[in-house]
């Protein structure tokens, strides 16, 4: 919050700030999530005050505080009361304009608040209602919500609980499992002695490895520049063009089963190669490759739970702690694409599944959560979040997903088309993100203006998973 940082009085205090969301919300590091809701009606009449109210504001009590400091300098949350007209925004756009008119507008608009600071002296939410058609949908309810409140778990499980089921309001959303693969490395009957040795040496190899790469990428290798990462410094502060397209469930579901590799690991390869693609168009005739080092940041949740869990089941009294930051990423370099033209695009996903998995195979992600911590306790958490950002710089592109609700939902009466958010603040030049809502998969985009054209990325990100869908028909 910088030298602007509110001050709490003795007794105002109701929660500390957690570690994660000091860092997120420094003088170095500031990150929001947008998230944004088509309507299938025009939102004339919604009645989002009454909304925010009565819904948003009871799920938790840090929408209702700030974030400021105690005597001693330690950050906490301080209850407020919200004048909920300072937080809902209205915007007027030219009227009488055709829908693809109002694309335009409503990118530029959520390029606008992406790029906006929240005031210092109210809480860190604002909410806005876009009442124009788009070619998507015909009207848009967006959230932008400060990373430091919680994370895309948490937030996005604040935003469903805003929503109920279209056909039937009073029963409760549904989402898919979240049952994890099966692990290859663990057996029904045990593992004898034999088998199990060498996993202990991998899985140690494997930590020792990944926790060196990752604080030599955080602190000294950078990613080189290309296509898709100027590495301008500063660059997130410039502006951000957010685009999406859709995919459908069932055939990402087609591919995972034929190839054994998980949703995650369709998702993933697909971004990976249609990025691959996508850094071979501007390299003027040559035939040369562009194949120059790139990292992505997946992000992991740590969480325990296997399934989702509403905001009401999280915060029950002596419910498993489940709101709040609770993530890690893994490095993953991009695969190497060896020619446009005889490329096996099912190899971006056997690989992408093979990478994850090594790197689900370690005790990294431990190791970085104790070494945040100590950086914390020894050099404070200014500091630490210094790390964090040289982290996101350095790296490439950063890759996040939500599951969403399996039925159509409605916000106040009003069905929702679909469903997307992005992560913005992060000094990277490209943000990927996904949703699932409604048997489709919602992808967003968030690329630097003037560096990537989000236009030929869309079609090369398209033209990925169809090569992948193609190739797999060939697949017994």
């Amino acid at each position: 919050m910088g030298k602007d940082q509110l001050n709490v009085e003795e007794g105002d205090c109701s929660e500390p700030v957690s570690p994660t969301g000091q860092y997120l919300n420094s003088s170095v590091l500031s990150l929001c999530i947008i998230a944004v809701l088509d309507s299938e009606l025009p939102l004339h009449d919604l009645p989002i005050f009454t909304l925010l109210k009565d819904v948003f504001l009871p799920i938790n009590p840090r929408f209702s505080s700030l974030m400021a400091n105690d005597e001693n300098g330690v950050k906490h949350w301080r209850k407020v009361e919200v004048k909920l007209e300072d937080h809902v925004k209205i915007p007027i756009f030219p009227p009488a304009l055709s829908p693809e008119t109002y694309d335009s507008h409503l990118s530029d608009y959520l390029s606008t608040i992406a790029m906006e600071h929240f005031p210092h002296n109210r809480p860190l939410w604002s909410v806005h209602v876009i009442k124009y058609p788009t070619s998507h949908a015909a009207g848009n309810v967006i959230f932008k919500l400060h990373h430091s409140l919680g994370d895309g778990y948490s937030l996005m499980s604040a935003l469903f609980s805003c929503l109920q089921r279209a056909d039937n309001p009073s029963a409760p959303l549904t989402f898919p499992s979240r049952a994890s693969a099966p692990n290859p490395n663990l057996s029904a009957n045990g593992d004898s002695i034999f088998s199990t040795i060498p996993k202990v040496f991998g899985f140690a190899f494997n930590t020792v490895s990944d926790f060196g790469w990752s604080l030599l990428k955080s602190s000294f290798v950078e990613d080189d520049k290309s296509l898709i990462r100027s590495g301008d410094p500063g660059v997130e502060f410039k502006p951000v063009v957010i685009s999406t397209m859709t995919f459908s469930l069932d055939q990402i579901k087609q591919i995972k089963t034929k190839l054994g590799v998980t949703i995650n690991d369709v998702i993933t390869g697909t971004i990976f190669l249609g990025t691959r693609l996508y850094m071979q168009g501007k390299v003027g005739g040559s035939s040369k490759l562009s194949n120059e080092q790139s990292t992505a940041l997946v992000l992991l949740n740590t969480r325990a739970v296997r399934e989702y869990k509403s905001v009401k089941e999280m915060l029950k009294p002596g419910a498993e702690k489940t709101w709040g930051n609770q993530f890690a990423f893994l490095h993953v370099p991009l695969p190497e694409l060896s020619s446009v033209e005889s490329c096996n695009p099912l190899e971006f996903v056997w690989k992408a599944h093979k990478l994850i998995q090594r790197k689900r195979n370690s005790g990294a992600v431990f190791l970085t959560g104790r070494f945040l911590e100590c950086l914390r306790k020894y050099t404070g958490p200014e500091a630490t979040a210094k790390y964090i950002h040289s982290t996101l710089k350095n790296s490439t592109m950063g890759i996040t997903n939500m599951i969403g609700p399996v039925e159509r939902v409605a916000v106040a009466s009003y069905p929702v088309k679909s469903i997307y958010f992005m992560v913005v603040g992060t000094p990277q030049s490209l943000i990927t993100t996904m949703v699932s809502y409604m048997g489709k998969l919602r992808v967003a985009i968030g690329t630097q203006k003037d560096h990537i054209d989000p236009g030929k990325l869309k079609s090369s990100l398209e033209n990925a998973f169809r090569m992948i869908l193609e190739a797999t028909q060939d697949v017994n």
